[in-house]
């Protein structure tokens, strides 16, 4: 029997990843909508795997990864994506996931992609997997979004999204002036001087839904 928690802020993808295992009987499942109620969970009850949602309001699905690494090092946690971009899988694999795989792959996919990580593998599908290798040369500099940490990636995406500063710290639960100083080292380190660079920069990479 198998015991998976899903963690996404929109209820139709909880219910969607679980009528795909409807003909497979012995699964159970648990369900949280935000990441309190998915650390609770966490710590409350033994898991077999977590299925999370990289784009989850609040902390953020790469900053909630790291937090239930902590707390359940052993649980193999598999990362749904809006994303194809090889850039947010690589960020979650470095994180801990075991796999990261899209919200509109084939229901066959997903439950070999489920299978796989609970028995101990990784997994993320063939076209990923070909982009993470050949996408990068040997003495190829990095796209400018790649020096940055997981929780300044995470900002820059809800700035370039529309968000402002205040709207960004309340999504995030973080003060105007940590938001504020995040914004200031995102465009250092990008080599920026406005939000509308930023917002342009990540329409042009596919960053922002």
């Amino acid at each position: 029997m198998a015991k998976i928690l899903i963690v996404d802020d929109h209820e139709v993808v909880r219910e969607g990843v679980k009528r795909f295992f409807e003909k497979q009987p012995g699964t159970t499942f648990g369900e949280a909508g935000t990441a309190h109620d998915a650390l609770k969970l966490a710590r409350e009850e033994d898991w077999d795997l977590i299925v999370l949602d990289i784009s989850l309001g609040g902390r953020g699905g790469l900053e909630l990864l790291k937090e239930l690494k902590q707390i359940r090092r052993a649980v193999p946690v598999l990362m749904l994506s809006m994303h194809s971009g090889e850039q947010f899988a690589r960020r979650a694999l470095k994180a801990g996931a075991s796999g990261y795989i899209t919200k509109d792959s084939p229901r066959a996919e997903l439950i070999r992609a489920i299978n796989k990580v609970m028995s101990g593998g990784r997994y993320i599908s063939a076209s990923l997997a070909e982009k993470l290798v050949f996408d990068r040369h040997p003495g190829s500099v990095g796209a400018p979004h790649e020096v940055l940490s997981d929780r300044e990636f995470e900002v820059l995406r809800l700035i370039a999204s529309g968000k402002t500063v205040v709207e960004v710290a309340n999504i995030l639960s973080l003060t105007e002036s940590t938001i504020s100083t995040y914004r200031g080292r995102i465009l250092e380190k990008m080599g920026m001087k406005t939000s509308a660079e930023l917002t342009y920069y990540a329409i042009r990479n596919n960053l922002v839904e």
